[in-house]
């Protein structure tokens, strides 16, 4: 058992089913563009957004430039000229993003489980990366900011996960001892590794739709969380 004063949630393929959403979005955006989203253009797109991402959370890239780098690489495959930053970014917030936003959608088991939780005493919170507004505005279409309490992004604290300094951030504002903190996500070196080299627990959330395999025994829903943690007496 784990016994924990605080769950601190990862948020994109945690809470919110990005992949769902992200492929939903595409083929929304794609089809307004007159293109089919074939299998090759959807895994050609993901591919593009875990390395330039994946480059972002070191420091190479800023978050706008990723974005940039991902439509330079994709929109040469649908016979579109990618055109200088400016015209990238309208493309990427105009196009992409507004069919993206129009798609999210949680996982089932979320609400139940952070309001059980919640019922059991423990302090909620989220570190995500990625950006204040956006992700912030998730929480609020998925209307779990009623359960999450403290939201901390890559934006707001300067500094990405897997560094850990995030973690140790998170719990310094939540005025907990790092081994009083469980994090919860489903990358698991970003994520599981990442948390424990800061000295917090963590368990891996391994959806099933997650084709990435789990380097250890994972749950692989949210009600699974519930039977294996334990809230510290007061």
């Amino acid at each position: 058992m784990i016994v924990v004063s605080a769950v601190v949630f990862d948020l994109d393929g945690t809470l919110l089913d990005h992949v769902a959403s992200a492929r939903a979005g595409l083929r929304l955006w794609l089809s307004g563009l007159g293109v089919e989203a074939t299998n090759d253009l959807e895994r050609a797109w993901f591919q593009a957004e875990e390395r330039h991402i994946a480059a972002w959370r070191s420091g190479e890239t800023t978050w706008e430039e990723q974005r940039r780098r991902r439509l330079r690489e994709f929109l040469p495959l649908i016979g579109v000229s990618p055109g200088n930053d400016d015209e990238l970014d309208r493309v990427f917030s105009e196009g992409f993003l507004v069919a993206y936003e129009a798609a999210w959608v949680g996982y089932e088991d979320v609400d139940s489980a952070l309001a059980e939780l919640a019922e059991r005493g423990f302090a909620l919170a989220m570190l995500t990366n990625g950006s204040e507004a956006q992700q912030r505005a998730k929480l609020a279409r998925l209307e779990l900011s009623r359960w999450v309490g403290p939201v901390f992004t890559a934006e707001r604290l300067g500094v990405a996960k897997p560094d850990r300094r995030a973690f140790l951030l998170v719990c310094e504002v939540l005025g907990l001892e790092p081994g009083a903190v469980l994090y919860v996500g489903d990358d698991y070196e970003v994520d599981v590794v990442a948390a424990r080299a800061a000295g917090l627990k963590a368990v891996h959330l391994a959806r099933p739709s997650d084709d990435r395999p789990s380097r250890e025994e994972a749950i692989s829903t949210l009600a699974e969380l519930l039977d294996v943690v334990e809230p510290r007496p007061a």
